[in-house]
């Protein structure tokens, strides 16, 4: 079975940003991009699936300016077998809906029967991409699945819930979106950087749909107020209490 999976090149979460432009958008230099880390669960289960039927190719995909070859050549390099980069006339947006509008056109003239995404970005944490595709290609879509099977036509998931684990079965083809679970991508070994030059990587030209949603202002998180000592022993901890209470409400 033919698998694609859709990534998204994502600052590293490690990065310091700084805002530009009235502080709309991430000022690009210096910011190290990644692999979304939850597109990183997709990519995996989307090996293990492959390796475990013996058959089929696993193709990744992405909407984005040229310098999202990058992030399509490291899943390359990772072990996938081809890529396609949708490049956007212009800056990509924030609005879920064009960007799956987008995404929905391209696997609309494809033939994989498995659509992965991670559960959600992790830049704009939005977790409405993948479901909106699946909606658009009027595929049934299974979310927050953390493992899955393969069966007869059918794909069996799993997703953790309070007290225990759901089971849902999504007749083939199907979109799903993956969280923290089973699957940990694996390193590229420096055989896999090598082959991924000579692998495809087909670029697209887009055009990306009005988006309906626009960014007013980034702020950076508020500072963290300073720690203070209420002393030590047994003789500090009628005080903790009384702070913990009233002033934190944790107890």
């Amino acid at each position: 079975m033919d698998i694609i999976v859709c990534l998204k090149r994502v600052p590293d979460t490690e990065t310091r940003v700084r805002f530009s432009d009235g502080s709309t958008v991430i000022e690009p230099e210096g910011v190290k991009y990644i692999v979304s880390p939850y597109d990183e669960f997709a990519l995996e289960a989307a090996f293990r699936t492959t390796e475990m039927t013996e058959e089929g190719q696993v193709t990744v995909m992405t909407l984005g300016n040229e310098d999202s070859q990058e992030t399509l050549r490291a899943a390359l390099a990772a072990g996938a077998d081809a890529a396609v980069l949708l490049r956007a006339q212009g800056a990509v947006t924030m609005d879920g809906l064009a960007t799956a509008k987008a995404l929905a056109a391209e696997l609309e003239t494809r033939e994989e029967q498995l659509v992965l995404f991670g559960v959600k970005a992790g830049d704009d944490d939005q977790q409405q991409v993948g479901p909106m595709v699946a909606t658009l290609l009027g595929r049934p879509c299974a979310s927050n699945v953390t493992s899955f099977e393969v069966g007869e036509g059918v794909l069996r998931c799993h997703r953790d819930v309070e007290g225990g684990t759901e089971v849902v079965e999504l007749d083939l083809p199907a979109v799903v979106t993956l969280t923290k679970g089973a699957f940990e991508l694996r390193f590229a070994s420096l055989k896999g950087i090598m082959a991924a030059k000579r692998k495809p990587l087909d670029v697209k030209d887009v055009d990306l749909p009005e988006s309906r949603l626009s960014v007013e202002r980034l702020d950076y998180p508020p500072e963290r107020a300073e720690g203070w000592i209420l002393g030590e022993g047994a003789d500090a901890v009628p005080e903790l209490v009384q702070l913990l209470r009233d002033e934190a409400n944790v107890l």
